[in-house]
């Protein structure tokens, strides 16, 4: 038998070292952080839960849903359930309501933990139907078996509540944003979460004492475990654009916040409002490219020993490469002339490669699969912290995943990424955009989103762009829809004569005739506010030209 992994794992021995030292504080209401947790508190309270919860049928394996918003009851029931060897599934509550009820259906929860708001969807709606156990945060169990404090109060001083898991044992379920199609679950197991804390840790140097706002719920999780003190902001995570800065500042202030973690919407948030950040040290953007004006005017906002990081990953595997704001800038040109995104150089324990493009699945690695320095295909990944499945979608486990065998006689999965991009003569790693966004004009020509886009977007009354295609694949017409800034006046047909002159000006942005204003806020995704919905985008543009092309 070998030694316990479980992302758990560490909250009893900081209990025991730290008790006193706060892990996470919590707005009250009016926005108060009355509300907080030490490191004794969240373990002695998730260990009652997870005895209570044992009474009620949730025990190790048990699939449980879990929609609660980033409140003290959260970080206690996760970690309870991960205590308890159960397994709980996240799905973003904000995504289309058809497919939020397909996430849950196809997850086939047996028990299902939510605020009563979530507890009245279900039964008006049907969700998780598998689900028999019911549990509420609430004050009472209206449509529940019972409430949270009754299971706190049940478990009593039970103890300590460790599971004896497994490295291969399943940790949790965490949907996909489904920014590219309906949202699939990862299956994330014990050894993936320990991974990742690990990986991250050493990425960015994280030492314990320090003091987090992480505006993306779930990477919470990860802060006991790396020994801080997490700071829940007052905001709604699932419209980090939204966030009011002065609130966000106001934490920061009084807490002496060091270390920030939001999309690259949250921190355009933070850019334009245009206060000094003086106490970070570090910041890290993911979820999508960071602009490079959001990137230069945080730096301006940030001491000059602050790291601005912008790591590249997705929900399925987590870190693989990191870049640090500074290069990033120095690439800027590039970026802007076409190369596409610099994402840096990949964490140590993971091997990427590209492999040629391909849209059918490949069930076994084999080193021709791989292209040259500066061509563009496929991101893959094999490491520590890359997911194996996705939980009951066969065919898309088959699509995104490659076994390999080594030379030990072992094997492994390489994780397909589903982005496009290639490495440079000096080994730095560059994201061209989706593989599903790309679009392929004829057998010779393919267009990436993330090598088009910046070379429009110089123009100075460009928001941003969006580079669809119209048409089947193999005979697609190029389109560049755009989104203008705020207080540019109406559309001026110099305007597209100009769009046009800035594409004649690179090889692969020559063919670009086509231009449309998109007269709304691009449609993004609901995760991180970031990543453009371009099939929406597409749609529509069809319809604009329906009589052109």
């Amino acid at each position: 038998m070998t030694d316990t992994c479980n992302i758990a794992d560490a909250l009893p021995k900081l209990a025991r070292e730290r008790p006193d030292q706060v892990a996470m504080r919590c707005p009250g209401r009016n926005g108060r952080y009355e509300v907080e947790l030490t490191y004794g508190q969240l373990d002695a309270r998730s260990d009652a839960i997870a005895a209570g919860l044992a009474k009620r049928g949730i025990v190790r394996g048990t699939r449980t849903v879990v929609m609660v918003r980033p409140t003290p009851e959260f970080f206690l029931l996760m970690f309870a359930l991960f205590k308890a060897g159960a397994i709980p599934i996240l799905v973003d509550p904000g995504i289309d309501k058809r497919a939020l009820k397909q996430c849950l259906d196809e997850a086939a929860p047996e028990a299902f933990i939510g605020i009563p708001l979530a507890l009245l969807a279900k039964a008006l709606l049907c969700w998780a139907k598998s689900a028999r156990t019911r549990i509420t945060t609430g004050a009472r169990a209206w449509l529940a078996d019972a409430t949270l404090a009754d299971i706190e109060r049940d478990g009593g001083d039970a103890g300590p509540q460790l599971a004896e898991t497994q490295p291969d044992d399943v940790a949790a379920i965490l949907f996909t944003s489904g920014s590219t199609g309906v949202p699939k679950g990862v299956v994330y197991r014990h050894r993936h979460f320990v991974a990742q804390i690990a990986m991250l840790g050493d990425a960015f140097g994280i030492q314990p004492g320090g003091i987090d706002l992480p505006t993306f719920p779930p990477f919470a999780l990860f802060d006991p475990a790396l020994g801080l003190t997490s700071i829940i902001p007052d905001m709604d995570p699932t419209r980090p654009a939204k966030a009011d800065p002065r609130k966000l500042h106001a934490a920061i202030t009084r807490f002496g916040v060091n270390q920030l973690f939001g999309s690259p919407a949250l921190m355009r948030v933070l850019a334009e409002h245009g206060e000094a950040l003086p106490t970070l040290r570090r910041v890290t953007s993911a979820g999508a490219p960071v602009p490079a004006d959001v990137v230069a005017r945080m730096l301006e906002l940030l001491p000059v020993n602050a790291q601005f990081w912008t790591p590249y990953g997705a929900t399925e595997c987590l870190p693989v490469a990191v870049i640090e704001g500074r290069e990033l800038l120095s690439l800027r040109t590039r970026t802007e002339h076409g190369a596409g995104t610099c994402v840096g150089r990949p964490v140590a324990g993971n091997a990427v490669r590209i492999i040629r493009i391909d849209d059918k699945a490949i069930e076994y690695w084999d080193d021709a699969l791989q292209v040259g320095v500066g061509q563009v295909g496929e991101i893959t990944v094999a490491g520590p912290s890359a997911t194996d499945s996705y939980f009951n979608r066969d065919a898309a486990t088959k699509l995104a995943k490659i076994r390999e065998a080594l030379l030990d006689g072992s094997e492994r999965i390489v994780h397909r990424m589903g982005d496009l991009g290639y490495f440079d003569s000096e080994g730095l790693l560059w994201f061209c955009g989706r593989k599903t966004q790309r679009v392929v004009v004829d057998a010779i020509t393919t267009m990436c989103t993330e090598q088009v886009e910046p070379v429009f977007n110089t123009h100075p009354a460009i928001a941003r762009s969006a580079l669809v295609g119209i048409g089947p694949k193999g005979a697609q017409h190029a389109v560049l829809c755009y989104e203008l800034k705020p207080g540019i006046g109406r559309v001026r047909r110099e305007r597209h004569d100009e769009l046009r002159a800035i594409g004649k000006l690179f090889p692969h942005t020559v063919r670009i005739d086509i231009f449309l204003h998109y007269p709304k806020p691009f449609p993004v995704d609901i995760r991180h506010n970031a990543k453009i919905s371009r099939e929406v985008i597409a749609a529509w543009a069809a319809k604009q030209l329906k009589d052109i092309v």
